[in-house]
């Protein structure tokens, strides 16, 4: 294919079209708030439910939710939702169609399995195990029971990689042969991504994204080979994991260069490399944001879109909820619509 005249649209629904659903949320912290007031400001979802592990945990997460969302612009009323003082109480509300788990990695599992033994439909938080094995067994359940299970991988679902995804199915790129990504953060001692017992460092929460990407562009990873670097002691008493490097090639002679660090800010910014031209995506790349796509002989391309942070997670709502709507069971982030 020659290089294009111009970008091609995003093929992502609205967001107010997908089917209203009632959700349940499976714990009360930072992520789960900013999924709730995004999933209620930009679609016709609503929140049901919260459970916590204590009434009062719940309570203020759902009085707060009100505070934040009321006169917000949603354009729909911001009720205040059931509050549960356990997570059994919460799967085992019959009004509730969805539940979202969003616990520490480590209770993904036994979380997960809670809600779909009880009936429900399932969204977890990524990763949604900390092990194949663990992912595994949550998929057999979903299969077994005919529930839709989904993993909460937000950047899958946002409009830019669908324009990137037609891009490459187009052969814009030409052939692609590699792709870089990385992504930092700096996180403070008190924070939980600094404790060994909460699943800490940056594998789980940030070299998630950048390992995506690059199955998501280059398929299959073949030979895998990483660095890792632990975190100070004065930052991490449990030596949590800091750095991680990854390089990797597939069958076909692809190559992927990652890197991810809680020890500070970086670019955040992913490149993918073809014969014909090369894609810049700007950081933090795994949020809403734009992207240039450059000619080897210097034409250029450029894709932007509203750069609303962690309100992008309303979009992995509405394609939980079409999908749900549709029958559909397992769904993964590359196939979900």
């Amino acid at each position: 294919m020659s290089f294009p005249k111009a970008l091609p649209a995003p093929r992502s629904p609205d967001p107010m079209d997908a089917p209203p659903l009632r959700w349940g949320v499976l714990g009360t912290g930072w992520i789960a708030q900013r999924f709730c007031d995004a999933m209620v400001r930009h679609t016709r979802q609503s929140l049901l439910a919260v459970g916590s592990r204590t009434r009062s945990g719940a309570d203020a997460f759902a009085d707060a939710f009100v505070a934040r969302n009321t006169g917000a612009g949603t354009g729909q009323l911001v009720e205040r939702p059931a509050a549960y003082g356990s997570y059994a109480a919460l799967v085992a509300d019959p009004d509730v169609d969805v539940v979202y788990v969003a616990t520490p990695h480590h209770l993904h599992l036994p979380n997960g399995t809670l809600a779909l033994e009880a009936g429900k439909a399932t969204v977890i938080e990524k990763p949604m195990g900390t092990s194949r094995a663990e992912v595994a067994a949550l998929e057999a359940l979903a299969w077994t029971r005919g529930l839709f299970l989904m993993e909460a991988l937000w950047s899958a679902y946002l409009p830019k990689f669908d324009v990137i995804r037609q891009l490459l199915d187009a052969g814009a790129l030409g052939t692609v042969h590699s792709v870089q990504a990385d992504i930092g953060e700096h996180f403070g001692r008190e924070h939980r991504i600094m404790r060994a017992d909460l699943f800490g460092g940056p594998r789980h929460d940030l070299l998630t994204y950048p390992l995506w990407f690059a199955r998501w562009v280059l398929g299959n990873l073949d030979e895998v080979h990483e660095s890792v670097a632990p975190a100070p002691t004065e930052l991490s008493p449990d030596r949590v994991d800091g750095q991680i490097a990854v390089s990797a090639l597939t069958a076909n002679g692809g190559v992927a260069s990652l890197f991810a660090t809680i020890l500070g800010d970086t670019p955040s910014t992913a490149t993918v490399v073809g014969s014909a031209a090369t894609l810049h995506v700007d950081g933090p790349f795994h949020q809403p944001g734009g992207f240039t796509l450059r000619a080897h002989d210097g034409r250029e391309l450029r894709y932007d879109e509203p750069r609303i942070g962690h309100a992008g997670l309303h979009h992995e709502a509405a394609a939980a909820a079409r999908a749900v709507a549709a029958g559909r069971v397992v769904a993964h982030p590359q196939t979900t619509g």
